[in-house]
């Protein structure tokens, strides 16, 4: 299985790369960070633009600036110079990953969870009330825009916070100010406080889609052959849900779940934007104001890199989930 594993991550490397050349044409025609040096009034020296382009190999040819870039991202782990002098670029993927990554893996967590209650409940009580109510939910959460959700979600967290006084939730940020100030439990309070919001946000716009393919996925398990059959032998309701059932019918959530991981991160940017957080998702929309190139792809390869190990992730989890299935 880790061969395997090994084999996925390598496989994944050529997409990557092909990734990143898309990426690098498109942002490279999309407008030089010079044109704006020029546009200034009174508009920058010539002699100052000229070495502005030399620093960011704007002065060198298409093709020689994507292989010096690739060139000394594999050997030297240099991701390139930004636009902004006072930018590294590698530090800022490396910071902001960590702040759009616990807000993703939480809204993972819990939108599974809730797709699994959700799903499991209305699969076995069908045509109930409560099949009917968690389905109303999920079509009401598949209606709601992201980021009008979040805008509604952040407009009621300052409305309860004007109305009680107190900072309840908070709205902007994605950790207080004088966060180095504080002492360890403190740091992990005032993230975590900085995190309901946006998590509640994305993980209702991703639990709803995922529900709905666990519901599905469990009504056919039981009304499957092996399903009928180990009741008939006697089983108990409870062994026969769990081990038998449900088991199979993670499968197709994995697999969901893996494929959506790339939404998920743009889920992630809107939301980030709304409630102002200095993750990924505002990386890149800076990076694209900016016409950084070299930022654009840095946020690519982190971001095709995460894409790449949760789908091999959920790859590994069909093993676990099935024993019938197994990586030679």
């Amino acid at each position: 299985m880790i061969a395997y594993a090994v084999r996925r991550l390598l496989i994944g490397i050529p997409v990557l790369i092909a990734a990143s050349i898309f990426v690098f044409v498109v942002a490279s025609f999309s407008g030089n960070p010079i044109d704006d040096m020029e546009a200034r009034n009174p508009p920058v020296p010539l002699e100052t633009r000229q070495l502005e382009a030399h620093r960011l190999g704007l002065d060198k040819p298409l093709v020689e600036r994507y292989v010096n870039w690739l060139g000394n991202l594999v050997l030297h782990g240099d991701f390139g110079q930004s636009t902004e002098k006072t930018i590294n670029i590698g530090d800022q993927l490396g910071d902001r990953l960590w702040v759009t990554l616990r807000l993703v893996f939480v809204a993972m967590l819990l939108a599974v969870l809730l797709a699994v209650i959700s799903g499991v409940l209305s699969a076995v009580k069908q045509y109930s009330k409560i099949d009917y109510g968690f389905t109303f939910v999920g079509f009401l959460a598949l209606s709601i825009p992201s980021f009008w959700l979040a805008l509604l979600l952040k407009e009621a967290g300052v409305a309860y916070n004007q109305s009680t006084g107190s900072q309840v939730f908070y709205t902007l940020g994605d950790q207080d100010y004088n966060h180095d100030t504080f002492d360890t439990w403190g740091k992990i309070t005032d993230i975590a406080g900085h995190m309901v919001l946006p998590t509640i946000s994305l993980t209702l716009i991703t639990y709803a889609a995922w529900s709905r393919y666990q519901r599905s996925a469990m009504l056919e398990v039981l009304n499957s052959d092996y399903v009928r059959l180990a009741r008939s032998k006697g089983l108990r309701r409870r062994q026969v849900m769990i081990r038998h059932a449900l088991r199979t019918a993670l499968i197709p959530l994995a697999t969901i779940t893996a494929v959506d991981i790339g939404g998920i991160f743009g889920g992630a940017v809107i939301t980030e934007t709304v409630f102002n957080w200095s993750g990924m998702g505002t990386y890149l929309l800076e990076s694209v104001t900016r016409r950084d190139v070299n930022s654009l792809l840095g946020w690519l390869l982190v971001s095709g890199l995460v894409v790449i190990v949760f789908n091999i992730i959920a790859d590994l989890l069909y093993a676990v989930l099935d024993p019938r299935i197994r990586y030679e």
